[in-house]
């Protein structure tokens, strides 16, 4: 199986590298990377230059945000099975993608999703929250359950079925899109129980200024799956906190360092 990686990426030179090379270095060979960039400023083009040729396809232009771009290189992917990980991010280890593929095969999934943390901006070792996950209940979803989007692989025909990023979200797009394909029944869901990525903290929707947008749309994707509302969006905001309480007192490290 040809598994399509997206990396999206703006104005990210001091990490970008570590993104790319924990793609790269994967112990699974059939994939094809694609990096959209949106037209940096800051270095990060020169940082992506010496992979280009690693690269199935690459491209610096300016976008109209991150779902637009999410969704330009969505549509250049031919890969079977399709994942996204950040700039911010990198895979868990270096057999994470062989082993998501080894259960979309197993289980004839269509769907495939695992457990993710967030490590220090300085310091990767660092993990300050986790993300676990478990086998998937339609029930969890009022109780603003949803795996963290990055730990999320669909075979290309869930995008071609069931529509892309909706643009018109700013910041939340990805819970909608989570939302469509944990709320449709046709669609096969495995739970993997292993660490798929380190999120550095900081990203889109991780900095305290924008909590508050992002509950906005939060909220407004929840009515619009016709959710609990206020209820939901509730659960979801409090199932933060034992994520950030847990590594304060089991010690969690991520497999290496990027």
């Amino acid at each position: 199986m040809k598994v399509s990686i997206l990396t999206v990426v703006y104005n990210n030179a001091d990490v970008i590298s570590g993104c790319i090379e924990s793609i790269l270095n994967q112990s699974y060979s059939n994939i094809e990377y694609i990096v959209i960039d949106g037209g940096s400023t800051d270095g990060t083009q020169q940082k992506i230059e010496p992979y280009r040729k690693k690269l199935a396809y690459y491209v610096s232009e300016k976008d109209s945000g991150i779902y637009n771009a999410f969704n330009k290189g969505i549509q250049q992917a031919t890969g079977d099975i399709i994942g996204i990980v950040n700039s911010d991010d990198f895979l868990f280890e270096q057999d994470t993608v062989k082993k998501l593929v080894r259960n979309f095969q197993e289980f004839e999934a269509d769907l495939v999703y695992g457990k993710g943390m967030y490590v220090s901006q300085k310091d990767v070792t660092q993990v300050k929250r986790i993300y676990p996950s478990n086998p998937f209940k339609k029930s969890y979803l009022i109780f603003g359950w949803i795996p963290l989007h990055p730990t999320i692989y669909v075979r290309r025909e869930v995008y071609e079925k069931n529509g892309l990023y909706d643009q018109n979200y700013t910041i939340a797009s990805d819970y909608d899109i989570s939302l469509r394909w944990f709320k449709n029944d046709n669609i096969k869901k495995v739970f993997v129980d292993e660490w798929i990525v380190k999120m550095r903290l900081g990203g889109k929707s991780t900095t305290a200024s924008l909590q508050k947008k992002k509950s906005t749309e939060d909220l407004e994707i929840i009515k619009k799956h016709n959710l609990l509302g206020y209820f939901t969006l509730a659960f979801k905001i409090g199932r933060k906190i034992p994520h950030y309480l847990i590594p304060q007192f089991i010690t969690i490290r991520p497999a290496s360092k990027k």
